[in-house]
């Protein structure tokens, strides 16, 4: 009969309990998630919350008290600085339990056991709001007065792009009327060397012609 039985005893004595019970706690402060029975989590729980509810006084007799359950200073030590500092503003439900199925073997069931604050997968924030979207007469007029100001964005866009076109043109043109000048005076440059060069060899040939008429008449 279970008279008087009102937690459970793990299936050990007192002595292997108690020891048990503080090697799982030690484990859970330094490592934040540890993965165990659901029977074992559940009793570890009533075990560890209330060393961390302690540890957020920090003060010796407080020190002592958990040092009296857990035996270990290096713990002792994280659990009055870094976990005290992350629960400090939370009023006790320090831990989790996720179930993770049965064991293989005796079929036990199987969970991890965790600190709260140490999860970075669960949001403890609540998620904001989104404003509602309506469907009603003021939301048409609103879209109604957002077009015109597109529709000017848009023509203006266009005359902005029109003007750069007219200017890019009148560029071009100027370009091509400077290098079609110095092409045209090169030409012309070149036509009147070839007309002074004919009027020259036309002048000698004038003066052969007369030199050959006298030569001719003197000789007669």
């Amino acid at each position: 009969m279970r008279h008087g039985k009102k937690f459970n005893h793990l299936g050990r004595k007192t002595a292997h309990r108690k020891a048990m019970l503080s090697n799982m706690a030690c484990s859970l402060i330094e490592h934040k998630r540890i993965k165990t029975t659901v029977a074992k989590a559940k009793a570890l729980r009533k075990f560890v919350e209330p060393l961390i509810t302690k540890s957020k006084t920090d003060t010796t007799h407080s020190r002592r008290i958990v040092f009296s359950h857990l035996r270990q200073k290096e713990v002792v030590t994280e659990l009055f600085g870094d976990v005290a500092s992350k629960v400090a503003t939370r009023n006790g439900g320090y831990t989790r339990i996720l179930r993770t199925g049965n064991r293989l073997g005796d079929n036990a069931e199987m969970c991890l056991i965790e600190l709260v604050d140490y999860n970075e997968t669960y949001v403890t924030d609540k998620p904001t709001k989104k404003a509602k979207s309506t469907r009603r007469s003021g939301g048409a007029k609103k879209a109604s007065a957002a077009t015109p100001a597109v529709e000017e964005a848009v023509v203006v866009e266009e005359t902005t792009s029109e003007e750069t076109v007219v200017e890019e043109t009148k560029t071009e043109e100027v370009v091509a009327e400077t290098t079609e000048t110095p092409a045209a005076e090169v030409v012309e440059e070149e036509k009147a060397e070839a007309t002074e060069e004919t009027s020259e060899v036309k002048e000698e040939e004038t003066k052969e012609e007369n030199n050959a008429e006298d030569n001719e008449t003197k000789s007669e």
